[in-house]
Parts: structure tokens; sequence; C-alpha cells
């Protein structure tokens, strides 16, 4: 059974980071130069929260807010599921359906591992998908040549 250890083993290291005193034009601007959709927020080894396109439409530009003028801080979501390393990728398919999010928060031990996104977890399902139609495949082709011969 794949884990969450395995889907982050298989990511890149995070780069995406930004403070959470820094303005809503800044995290755009770095959002628009890693090419995410999403910000961990985070300061001197504290995880605060994400700040992500979602944030920024319901939570600036809906409210009449300022990009150049309000913090992350104030935008950013901290209310997540948090799954662990050892979670596996049906619960973390659980955890997305039933918080109706796009983003599930890793920790180990009190301790920031990283982000779990609705693609990562698509992206493990198709992988697991292919891997049981080549099985399927194999079984049809070894029952098909014990017909034949």
């Amino acid at each position: 059974m794949r884990t969450v250890a395995n889907i982050l083993m298989s990511k890149p290291p995070a780069f995406n980071f930004v403070e959470p005193d820094a303005k809503v034009i800044e995290a755009l601007q770095i959002m628009n130069s890693v090419n995410l959709s999403y910000l961990i927020v985070f300061k001197e080894d504290t995880f605060y929260g994400i700040f992500s396109e979602r944030d920024y439409s319901r939570n600036v530009i809906l409210k009449g807010l300022h990009s150049d003028t309000c913090p992350v801080k104030d935008v950013m979501s901290v209310s997540l599921p948090v799954i662990g390393t050892q979670d596996t990728v049906e619960q973390c398919m659980q955890l997305l359906n039933s918080h109706k999010t796009r983003y599930l928060i890793v920790f180990d031990d009190n301790n920031f591992k990283g982000i779990i996104t609705l693609n990562d977890v698509l992206r493990e399902a198709l992988n697991s998908k292919e891997m049981v139609f080549d099985e399927l495949m194999i079984k049809q082709s070894t029952e098909m040549n014990d017909k034949i011969f």
C-alpha cells in the first residue's frame, strides 16, 4: 500500500515558501515564478498555513482588499487537514473529499514534512491504475496463450 511518505519521496523538495508578513503581491509574484497554485507559509522552522490562488480570489479580491498592502497571514488558509507520513493514499483521498480541499498538510512527530495536493493523489491513483492494468493484461495474455495452445 502506497503511503504519504512514498508520494513525498517522488516529489521534488519544497521550494515554494513565503513568510506570513509578506504582502500578497509578493506571494503572487512568487507563485507566478515557480508556476504553482499555492505557497507554503513558513518562517523560522514554523509552518503557518498555505496561500493559494483560491485564497487570493476569495479572501483578497472578493473582499476588496489590496494586494500591495494586505499581508499573506491575513488571507491564508490555516484550517487544513493534517496527515502523517505513514497514512495511505486512500486516506488522503478520503480527507480531500470529506474536507472539500485541494491540500493536505503532512507532519511527522510535530515536524512539517510537506504538502500533498489533490494532483499528487490523482497522479498516484493513475500510476497504480496502470500497474493494475499491466497485471490484468499479463493475466489475460497468459490465459489466451493457454487456450490457443
